[in-house]
């Protein structure tokens, strides 16, 4: 069995997947590099994956398939998957080299676990912001949330700060907890990151935090899935998946505690992320949709709504009337500038 599968969804990536899977190579043979050519059409995405595979039999693995989306590439991924651990890495990112080598040595350390209650289900490292053209990258790390370095459960989570969140960037967890959980990510959607992420979170009990850069999150393209003008396009989108994740738990009744308090504060930024998108956009159509998943949410978790429309986000993002919204966009260029997103 590999240590860690990584899996790279790839469309039409032949101007970067190279640099991703150069980096990954550096793991060696513990590593299995599953590149997903999710039914590109327009360039030299298969060729390379068969290129890779060819040359290095025993690390890369191609896989093709019809396209399914972002989701579906994952899924594919996690399907073929024969690592203790799984990790995703997009085609557009990479990792650093020297942070690598660290993070192997920690999985090595669970590959196989004495018991039960000392399998890792969930490693945690920093991830950095590579805004193209950005002179400061921003990195987001964990260092208020997690002690570092040692096997923790939530009930040893500390604090997390406001906009400090677990994404797919930062996550590598056990392949078999990812089965067990059931996780399935939608066809055709994008942002399921986001359910990558939540999804899995009640059924993982031991965490490791490696406080390193390792994750290179490279935004700036114009085409890009999280360039704003491309998710206000894609708004429904972000809005359904919003739902699926509203779906999924009644987080009011997640225990430990912990978990269920980080669990309403993901889906209070899911909820604003939506709102705000609608804001941006200007458009009356868009103003009703960010009302219907208020009702929404207000119909199906009358405690979650009360707390989250009346949180600080939640009264930001319903301010009344047209002048509500303009005081909410200006607080959000200004919160935009700041932390370096989009």
């Amino acid at each position: 069995m590999k240590l860690l599968s990584v899996a790279i969804p790839c469309y039409n990536s032949e101007n970067y997947m190279e640099h991703c899977i150069q980096t990954l190579l550096t793991g060696g043979e513990e590593v299995e590099i599953l590149i997903v050519d999710d039914g590109s059409t327009k360039d030299r995405t298969s060729e390379i994956a068969d290129a890779y595979a060819e040359k290095y039999p025993g690390i890369c693995r191609a896989i093709h398939q019809e396209n399914g989306g972002h989701g579906e590439a994952v899924n594919a991924g996690l399907r073929n998957a024969t690592g203790t651990f799984f990790k995703v890495v997009d085609s557009d990112d990479w990792v650093n080299e020297e942070a690598y080598q660290q993070i192997l040595s920690v999985l090595r350390q669970y590959q196989e676990p004495e018991s039960e209650e000392n399998a890792l289900d969930m490693l945690v490292s920093n991830f950095v912001y590579e805004k193209q053209g950005a002179k400061r990258k921003k990195v987001m790390n964990y260092r208020t949330a997690f002690p570092k370095n040692e096997l923790f459960g939530w009930e040893d989570v500390r604090f997390f700060m406001k906009g400090q969140y677990i994404l797919m960037h930062s996550v590598i967890y056990r392949t078999s907890m990812l089965r067990e959980c059931g996780l399935e990510l939608p066809k055709h959607t994008f942002y399921v990151d986001n359910i990558f992420v939540y999804h899995p979170l009640p059924h993982v009990r031991k965490m490791y935090y490696l406080d390193v850069n390792f994750y290179r999150y490279f935004i700036g393209r114009e085409d890009q899935s999280v360039n704003e003008k491309v998710m206000i396009g894609r708004i429904d989108q972000q809005l359904l998946v919003t739902r699926l994740m509203l779906d999924y738990y009644d987080v009011t009744k997640i225990t430990p505690r912990k978990l269920r308090n980080y669990m309403i504060s993901y889906l209070e930024i899911m909820m604003t992320i939506s709102s705000m998108l609608a804001i941006q956009s200007d458009d009356p159509v868009n103003f009703q949709k960010k009302k219907e998943l208020w009702q929404y949410l207000k119909k199906h978790n009358l405690p979650l709504f009360l707390r989250l429309r009346w949180g600080f986000l939640g009264q930001g993002v319903n301010l009344p009337g047209k002048g509500g919204r303009k005081i909410f966009s200006v607080c959000y260029k200004i919160t935009r500038k700041f932390y370096g997103f989009n």
